[in-house]
């Protein structure tokens, strides 16, 4: 295009005031405020001018792209004031997905987030006092109640002494406090107990973690000395033994949460490092990783430990997320001996690691479903819980409503995954809706499924789409019917 034509299709473009004012953008900016039509505005007409200038708009185009501009303001204000994150349906199977947010929320912890949330509360004040209190308390009476069948037993494993303690005393109370996830747990805790000293790690136990983020890096950050011992695939207690000194300060076991070690293996158990750090006045602290508060073999899952697990074997302190198999928002949380845990809360770095108001409330609404033991009000434990046979009949309710001359879709065995970095190994047998569409690749079906409102998210397999609808709320069916007879149409 000559540019004395570009000239003439630049003089066509109206100015952002005279596109403001005409009828349609002047109402919706008394609805939407004028600032925000004119940003959107502004961003219409700059598009406009990019694309003359490039010669994409030839005079009929640009007719066209004004008759349609008010459209295209109103379209490019919405993207602009809309939410960015948005809720969606995971038909993936993947129960604790992290890119769509991990463990959703409990309708008692989604509650009482609104109540805490609209009103001022108590979070920092006891009212029966009248004076400043400490955010702490709304979560540690909860988790001392769950734990305190382990309470007895921390420090007392292997007829070993705790640190500090002789045999005369009692066991310590366990105690718990919230940071605003694991990996700050996990810094929190070497940074309070083993700044400027070492740490005694299993080398098979290095992990990294989502996002690169890599234990040895995290211990690095938190002022400790990483020491190595054993090998990838091969440690024993009496690697851990050989390698203390005086600057040893604590023994750290890492649950490979996320990936297994199988073959020619052998690992120092629990009962072994707890017997070691006895004898040796050393807290044996346990990143977990997911951390359940129950028994998970009662779900069909094998190999996870619990809290409890690791508190009744004698572990001092054991770190874990909120929001994954404990089923409630995203924190890291820090449970053992009510002392080491004292010295932790008294650390100036964990006031820029603690958790706002709205995790608290979510937190304690989770923590109380366990109290009355309502496990299925957690959602994370419901989906854990459903049978092959509940999902099957779903699938089929849902395929006879979707079938037509363009869709296909067929039920298969499935499995569904943990996530979140649980369980690596562990599988739930699943019912799957296979679906394949005429015209569109598996690719091109998943796609439309993401653009649908909301946003449905699939597995694509062996040129497939599969639905597994262990992940999705059952009330969310019917979305996923429309949006298939929707595209099939």
């Amino acid at each position: 295009m000559k540019s004395a034509a570009k000239s003439e299709l630049f003089r066509e473009l109206p100015s952002v005031d005279e596109l403001v004012r005409t009828p349609n953008l002047a109402a919706l900016a008394g609805s939407q405020g004028t600032a925000a039509v004119t940003d959107a505005a502004r961003a219409v007409l700059a598009r406009l001018r990019e694309e003359v200038a490039s010669g994409l708009l030839d005079e009929p185009a640009l007719r066209i792209a004004l008759d349609g501009v008010s459209n295209a303001v109103e379209n490019q204000l919405r993207q602009a004031l809309g939410h960015s994150l948005r809720p969606v349906i995971n038909a993936t199977g993947v129960i604790l997905h992290t890119n769509l947010g991990r463990a959703p929320l409990s309708e008692a912890a989604i509650a009482h987030i609104g109540e805490t949330a609209g009103w001022f509360s108590n979070l920092e004040f006891d009212l029966q006092a009248g004076v400043r209190g400490k955010r702490d308390v709304h979560v540690d009476r909860l988790f001392r109640s769950l734990l305190a069948e382990s309470t007895a037993h921390i420090g007392t494993a292997a007829s070993a002494v705790p640190l500090g303690r002789s045999p005369a005393e009692p066991p310590r109370s366990s105690s718990t406090i919230v940071v605003n996830n694991n990996a700050a747990a996990v810094l929190l805790a070497l940074n309070t107990l083993a700044e400027g000293a070492e740490v005694i790690v299993s080398r098979g136990e290095l992990v990294e973690i989502g996002g690169s983020f890599r234990i040895p890096d995290v211990m690095v950050k938190s002022g400790a000395t990483l020491r190595e011992v054993g090998t990838t695939n091969r440690t024993r207690v009496g690697d851990y033994e050989k390698a203390i000194t005086e600057s040893t300060r604590l023994l750290l076991r890492v649950h490979r949460s996320n990936f297994e070690i199988t073959g020619f293996t052998e690992q120092a158990s629990t009962a072994e490092l707890v017997t070691l750090a006895r004898e040796r006045s050393i807290p044996l602290m346990e990143d977990l990783g997911s951390g359940a508060l129950v028994d998970l073999q009662n779900f069909g899952i094998s190999g996870e430990p619990s809290v409890l697990d690791s508190l009744r074997a004698g572990v001092d302190v054991v770190t874990y997320s909120g929001d994954k198999l404990l089923g409630g928002p995203q924190a890291g949380l820090l449970s053992g001996r009510a002392d080491l845990i004292a010295r932790m809360r008294a650390n100036s770095l964990f006031r820029a690691l603690r958790v706002d108001k709205l995790t608290y409330a979510a937190l304690e609404a989770t923590l109380l479903a366990y109290i009355r033991r309502d496990h299925d009000a957690i959602p994370t434990l419901k989906m854990m819980r459903l049978t092959k046979e509940e999902i099957g009949k779903r699938a089929e309710a849902l395929a006879a409503r979707t079938r037509s001359p363009k869709l296909n879709v067929e039920i298969t065995d499935g499995e569904s995954v943990i996530g979140g970095g649980a369980a690596p190994s562990s599988v739930l047998p699943t019912r799957l809706l296979a679906l394949s569409c005429d015209g569109l690749s598996s690719d091109e079906l998943a796609a439309r499924l993401r653009a649908s409102d909301p946003p449905i998210i699939a597995r694509v397999e062996q040129g497939r789409v599969l639905l597994d609808l262990r992940t999705v709320f059952a009330d969310q069916d019917s979305k996923i019917a429309a949006a298939l007879v929707r595209i099939a149409s």
